[in-house]
This record gives structure tokens, C-alpha cells and sequence, in this order.
């Protein structure tokens, strides 16, 4: 659909992955930041009633493979979509980054979605109510830390 025009955008995984798909193919821009997924992430699911019967060795076996897993899938994209984002632009691709407009208006549409959410099912509000909390907690130390950093990183490059 994206090939023949009848798709304008489309939004996957990283460079990596975008270009396996051969994306660059059909689309010459390649737009970020994609805050509504900023990099890959992994989950595990168990019902806790299950989980509570594990002895505690293996409980420890699981976490231990869940946090493996999840640690090495980052670091192979992290080096995946460095080199893959090289041949994206080697190829024609042009980067492009979302207006504060489009971003802020993307951000508040999904809020508003989750507050409505929220009023509505008991279960998405106990576990986006914490989410929350821990995400308006911890953007005091990604302003002052992480952000801080990659700016100064940033323009070294410049």
C-alpha cells in the first residue's frame, strides 16, 4: 500500500527493521521521534496464581531469562539500527524529524484516550494511575541526567 500510494506513512520498529522490510524502498523520508514507542522493549506475562505456585529457584530462573533476553534485544538493536540508519541515509533516505505541533498534538490525543480509558475500566486505571506516577517521577531525572547528556553528545557531532 505504501509502494502504490494508496498508504502516505508508515511507522514500524527502528531502521533496522525498516530496512529489512525494504520501507526505504518505497517512502524517501524517515521521520522521528517515535515517542509513542521510543526503542524496543520486551514483556513477560504470567498469571500470578501460576507464578505464586513456581518454587522461588525457579521464579529466579524466570526473571533472570526475561531480563537477559530483554538486555541482549536491546543492545543488538542498538547496534543494528546505528549501522542500518547509515545505509537508510547512503541509500536516499532523508531524515526528518516531527514538528512540536505534530508531536504535541499526538501526545495529547493519546492522553486524553487514556484518561477516558482510565474512567472507564477499573483495570487499565490501576496499572496506567502507577504508570503514570512513575512517568511523571522519573522525567525530573531524565531532564537532568539523560537529556542533559545526549545534548552534550549531540553536539559533538555537529
Amino acid at each position: 500500500a505504501l509502494q502504490t500510494g494508496a498508504v502516505d506513512a508508515a511507522e514500524w520498529v527502528g531502521p533496522y527493521d525498516d530496512l529489512k522490510l525494504g520501507l526505504n524502498d518505497a517512502a524517501q523520508f524517515y521521520y522521528a521521534p517515535g515517542w509513542w514507542e521510543p526503542g524496543p522493549t520486551l514483556e513477560i506475562q504470567i498469571n500470578i496464581a501460576e507464578w505464586d505456585k513456581l518454587p522461588q529457584e525457579y521464579q529466579e530462573v524466570l526473571k533472570t531469562a526475561a531480563h537477559e533476553a530483554n538486555t541482549t534485544m536491546l543492545a543488538r538493536y542498538d547496534a543494528r539500527n546505528q549501522t542500518a540508519l547509515q545505509e537508510l541515509v547512503a541509500g536516499g533516505t532523508q531524515l526528518r524529524t516531527y514538528s512540536d505541533d505534530i508531536l504535541n498534538a499526538a501526545q495529547e490525543a493519546s492522553f486524553s484516550l487514556y484518561d477516558d480509558l482510565a474512567q472507564s475500566d477499573p483495570d487499565f486505571n490501576s496499572i496506567y494511575t502507577e504508570w503514570k506516577a512513575f512517568k511523571d517521577g522519573i522525567q525530573s531525572w531524565h531532564s537532568f541526567i539523560e537529556t542533559a547528556y545526549a545534548t552534550f553528545i549531540a553536539q559533538q557531532y555537529q
